[in-house]
């Protein structure tokens, strides 16, 4: 396998890369020491209550032989941005985190509101794991180590193939790829595309690995996942070049005003969905973790609104239920069912 393969849009301009340092396409303004201590401290103590669920989220329990019997073209939501999917028989799965906790410590740190739908052992063997960035909220070590054996291929971002290898993935498995660069596993076309973010999982190692959005493209269905990401022009771009999409999986959480670049607000999810001329709305990164200082369901209840408002067809599936691309539906809004309080009286307060 090569390590690096060819470029499909030579014209767009590619991550900027010196001494192993990334950018974003634009220069985002970074918080300064005084702004980045005050987040930590409100992290630490001043989190209002609302930002963890008071009951228990809905997971519908998955089998290996249910996934095994699943038709195509089916999409599984396991827990904040960790989607299955199924697609020519095979399996591909996004972001892997099965830890207890995003954080590089099992004791400290953002703690699950659920387990995930289907242990590691359970799960079928993976024709690739889809990585967008070294968080530890989207890359989690335990899991990839584990998945290794039963994983033909890891598609990672520049750097962050690196950080497989040195856990042990065989280099063989790993395809590490620049911003608008392809390759084809199974199958399928995948395309890492730009997302405006930041990358790093200590203190020294700041923005030395890339961060990236992916296209799939399974012949005429076409699937858009964001990783995390601000708001940018790239959206746009990336419909033009890829779109219209069938199903974009779409970072609606963890938000906040003191970082406005580098994740979206609802609005701005929106937004890009229209921009990427997408079909229908899976909303992730959210439901699992608690890492802002919003109400758990508020992304949910800010996207479904907006979504209504401008007619746009979303779909919420619980953790672990299946969503069709050949039969797409709606959902309901299950995260209602763990908080009283209803979605209107939610909007006029």
């Amino acid at each position: 396998m090569p390590t690096i393969s060819s470029r499909v849009d030579p014209s767009t301009p590619r991550a900027k890369q010196g001494k192993r340092h990334f950018n974003n396409e634009a220069p985002v303004q970074h918080a300064g020491f005084g702004k980045t201590l005050r987040i930590f401290w409100n992290m630490l103590f001043n989190k209002p209550r609302t930002t963890r669920p008071v009951g228990a989220i809905p997971v519908e329990p998955l089998t290996r032989q249910q996934l095994l019997d699943a038709p195509d073209h089916s999409v599984f939501r396991l827990g904040h941005s960790t989607v299955l999917l199924k697609l020519r028989g095979k399996f591909w799965v996004t972001d892997p985190v099965f830890a207890e906790r995003a954080s590089p410590f099992g004791w400290a740190g953002p703690k699950r509101f659920h387990q995930p739908p289907i242990s590691l052992e359970d799960l079928p063997d993976l024709e690739a794991v889809i990585l967008s960035h070294n968080h530890y909220d989207h890359l989690d070590r335990n899991a990839v180590v584990r998945l290794a054996a039963k994983t033909r291929c890891f598609l990672a971002p520049l750097g962050v193939g690196d950080l497989l290898i040195k856990w042990g993935v065989d280099a063989d498995k790993v395809r590490q790829l620049e911003w608008w660069e392809g390759t084809e596993v199974g199958g399928i076309r995948f395309v890492a595309t730009p997302a405006q973010h930041f990358s790093g999982r200590g203190l020294f190692d700041a923005n030395q690995t890339l961060w990236c959005s992916w296209v799939m493209i399974d012949g005429a269905r076409r699937i858009f996942f964001s990783g995390d990401t601000g708001y940018f022009d790239g959206f746009k771009r990336i419909g033009d070049h890829y779109g219209p999409f069938d199903l974009t999986l779409m970072e609606t959480g963890a938000y906040n005003v003191d970082w406005p670049h580098v994740h979206m607000q609802p609005e701005q999810t929106l937004q890009a969905h229209i921009d990427l001329k997408g079909r229908w709305l899976l909303p992730i990164h959210n439901g699992t973790f608690d890492l802002a200082f919003h109400a758990w369901h508020e992304p949910f209840d800010r996207i479904m609104a907006l979504a209504w408002e401008r007619n746009v067809a979303i779909t919420t599936p619980p953790m672990g239920r299946a969503f069709s691309l050949n039969q797409p539906e709606r959902g309901h809004a299950w995260w209602l069912d763990v908080e009283p309080q209803g979605l209107e009286e939610r909007l006029v307060s």
